[in-house]
């Protein structure tokens, strides 16, 4: 499954922390192998009150947030996430298919929007460039200066 895209790190040149919240075990371990297997660090939360403590201690770059979770909906725990980080960037993955419930959750705040069933490799793609469009940096030094001990 693997790209020709550089892998994405945080600014500090650690690896990209995604956030998976969905309580389908099935889906979250995929999506955690899928994303470890690009080099990032995967977390995952099976309830909305998992996600939202998580998100404080991990800090992830992304969230993976289906709507339908047992105790409250994802547009709740988009709510609270961005009650405490307003700029992560987040991709509701879920069956909820229909016209208006994409509007509703790109609306409250969600950045993407994938249903259910999807592919793999889209759902990297995508989070590849909500993460592009923030504050992760990719591993292309072609633009480093470098003079003798000095890089710039």
């Amino acid at each position: 499954m693997s790209t020709s895209a550089p892998t994405l790190t945080r600014p500090d040149g650690s690896p990209v922390r995604v956030l998976v919240v969905d309580d389908e075990a099935n889906i979250t371990e995929l999506l955690r192998m899928a994303l470890r297997y690009e080099g990032w660090q995967v977390e995952t939360a099976g309830t909305g009150l998992t996600a939202v403590r998580t998100a404080k201690d991990f800090a992830p770059d992304a969230v993976v947030l289906d709507m339908m979770l047992p105790d409250f909906d994802g547009m709740e725990v988009l709510r609270r996430m961005r009650a405490e980080d307003p700029t992560v960037p987040v991709l509701f993955l879920t069956a909820r298919d229909a016209v208006e419930d994409r509007v509703a959750g790109l609306t409250a705040g969600g950045d993407d929007y994938v249903t259910k069933p999807f592919s793999l490799e889209e759902v990297v793609a995508r989070l590849r460039a909500l993460m592009r469009r923030t504050a992760i940096s990719n591993d292309d030094t072609s633009s480093l200066l470098v003079v003798g001990d000095l890089t710039l």
